[in-house]
């Protein structure tokens, strides 16, 4: 085998791990050679014990690792605080906001130390660690059992504590997100929550680094309202962006950099 179809194949092993499934379609588009040659392709990685093949592609063998909270917060840390600072930024005095666990939603925590006059409600350790000096913010723990790889709060405890209450906008993070099927992460538990939690926010925002966009590492869904907004940071793509701009969902995109947001929404 010639350096190029190694080269390739390395390729499509790692594509398939990062997005979570691989269809020949793509591969092909993206690889630049036949279909049938992507076929060749996922037969010899299949028998290598690399890839699953699925119908119409294939999918990586091992599950995605969960990476940890500690792990995340160290990963594109401008482009997540350029987030949090937008988000920040639309919360009045006197709201009451939602805020999910995750490394982008602790940012905004810290972002909001300084705020008054505001209510905020979260299932984040991190949140209620960078809250917990915040005098001019009310903060209420939702409780429920502790997810120690995201430090954050799932279960019947935390959905019987969301159905007591409303909010005037929440804030959620995301293992992944495409605009067919919505959130994706690594447990049900997460998802049912986070529907739960878009239900009861009058506003819904989903901040996302651009990594994130199209992500498909886990088999857990959540559905998105009618009217949300996305917010990622710049280095996210055109053809990333396109079909949620397809779907009418209201897009930010703000420069880590330090200029201004801009909208990109049909």
């Amino acid at each position: 085998m010639g350096r190029a179809a190694q080269a390739r194949r390395d390729e499509i092993v790692r594509l398939a791990t990062t997005t979570g499934l691989a269809s020949v379609e793509e591969l092909s588009a993206q690889l630049g050679v036949t279909a049938s040659t992507i076929r060749r392709d996922l037969a010899h990685l299949k028998a290598a014990g690399l890839l699953a093949r699925t119908y119409g592609g294939a999918m990586a063998v091992v599950t995605h690792p969960e990476a940890s909270l500690r792990q995340r917060i160290g990963e594109a840390f401008d482009a997540k605080r350029a987030i949090a600072a937008w988000a920040a930024s639309q919360i009045r005095p006197g709201e009451t906001v939602l805020l999910d666990a995750g490394s982008t939603t602790g940012a905004l925590a810290h972002e909001l130390r300084r705020a008054v006059d505001l209510t905020v409600a979260t299932t984040g350790l991190n949140a209620l660690q960078e809250l917990a000096g915040a005098h001019g913010v009310q903060v209420e723990c939702l409780g429920g059992t502790l997810r120690h790889v995201s430090q954050g709060f799932i279960g019947p405890l935390a959905e019987a504590a969301l159905e007591r209450m409303t909010f005037d906008r929440v804030f959620l993070g995301a293992d992944g997100v495409t605009a067919e099927d919505g959130i994706c992460e690594a447990s049900l538990q997460q998802t049912r929550l986070k529907e739960l939690m878009m239900k009861r926010s009058r506003r819904v925002y989903l901040l996302v680094h651009a990594a994130k966009l199209g992500r498909r590492p886990f088999h857990a869904w959540a559905r998105m309202p009618d009217h949300w907004t996305l917010v990622t940071d710049a280095s996210a793509t055109a053809d990333s962006l396109e079909p949620f701009k397809a779907r009418g969902v209201e897009t930010i995109v703000v420069d880590p950099a330090g200029g201004q947001p801009g909208t990109q929404n049909t």
